[in-house]
This record gives C-alpha cells, structure tokens and sequence, in this order.
C-alpha cells in the first residue's frame, strides 16, 4: 500500500527545500507569498507556513512557481539527500 507521506511523516518533501531557499535569500513567509502571487499563484503567509512545516501538499503547478520565484531546479526542492 502506497503512504502519501514523506518518511518523517510530513505531507511534502520540499517544505524544508522552501524554507532554506528562503531564507538565504532573506525573505520573510510574507515576502516570498507576494512574490508567488506576482507570478500568479494565489497563496498567502499562512499557505507558505504550512507548507515549511510539511503540514501542506504541495501541486506540480505550485511547485513550478516556486522554482520560479527561488531561482532552482525542481530537483533542487525535491531532492532528499541535500
């Protein structure tokens, strides 16, 4: 039986990815949902919050404006060794 969960147990495997992009480029939650939502991706503070802390799915098309707005790979987001 396949678990839709990642192996900590979180609802996605680039949360952590988000989050460490984020902050080297030393923005806030905030600031990175405006940028999104530049991009055309409606989700807010609270959606980013979430989704850090792996309490959140995340889309294929979500993914794709993150990778936009971070400036990485979808490799980089989804990659679980770094």
């Amino acid at each position: 039986m396949f678990i839709n969960k990642s192996k900590d147990g979180k609802n996605n495997i680039c949360g952590v990815k988000i989050a460490k992009f984020r902050k080297e480029l030393k923005i806030s939650q905030r600031m990175l949902a405006d940028r999104l939502q530049i991009a055309g991706l409606d989700v807010d503070k609270n959606a980013i919050q979430r989704i850090e802390a792996g309490k959140r799915f995340v889309t294929d098309i979500e993914l794709l404006a993150f990778c936009k707005v971070l400036g990485k790979k979808l490799y980089d987001l989804l990659d679980e060794q770094n």
